[in-house]
């Protein structure tokens, strides 16, 4: 039975390490991929709420994630990479992101999440430590247009968060823990 867990953690975990790639090519063609993602969801969000596009250029900064996350009875795994923007400089910051976490659900959610910082502190505290913990609760069925999926905003600590569901099957209620970090081959 342990071999049988393994052999499935394996393959969850080779599952979202594959969308957590931005693709093979050069560290400039990875950059630039990373880029279009950023400004194809911002493009989204701003369909969907217009009044965020002025809150996000009076932000002393934003990121932008593109996530995969694979949820089994009672784990969750996620895996993901963005850029976080300084306003202030215009500098890039390119970052990946992982995730783990205990609570039932079923399902694989491709979704994206979009920070807006409303501090120059929690921003220097995302880019330099970036870590996150919290609870997620979600329903998702979607298949590019079609379907429904629960999307969301909250505020943390100075920070606005605005998920979208890409696509996906999910049905989850965890306790998860984020990492966010540099992306060393990138940056």
């Amino acid at each position: 039975m342990k071999h049988l867990w393994f052999g499935i953690c394996l393959v969850i975990l080779s599952f979202v390490g594959g969308c957590a790639t931005t693709g093979g090519g050069t560290p400039a063609e990875q950059r630039q991929s990373i880029l279009s993602m950023k400004n194809e969801v911002l493009s989204d969000l701003y369909e969907l709420k217009p009044d965020v596009k002025a809150q996000i250029s009076s932000a002393p900064g934003y990121a932008v994630f593109s996530n995969a996350n694979v949820n089994l009875i009672f784990a969750s795994f996620g895996g993901g990479y963005g850029v976080a923007q300084d306003n202030k400089t215009g500098k890039y910051t390119y970052m990946k992101m992982g995730e783990v976490g205990v609570g039932l659900g079923l399902g694989v959610k491709d979704f994206r999440a979009v920070f807006v910082f409303h501090t120059d502190e929690s921003m220097k505290n995302f880019v330099e430590k970036g870590w996150a913990f919290g609870a997620q609760a979600d329903a998702a069925a979607k298949v590019s247009d079609k379907g429904a999926a629960a999307s969301g905003e909250v505020t943390i600590d100075n920070i606005t968060i605005y998920q979208m569901t890409e696509s996906g099957l999910a049905l989850q209620a965890t306790i998860k823990g984020t990492k966010y970090w540099k992306d060393d081959a990138l940056n």
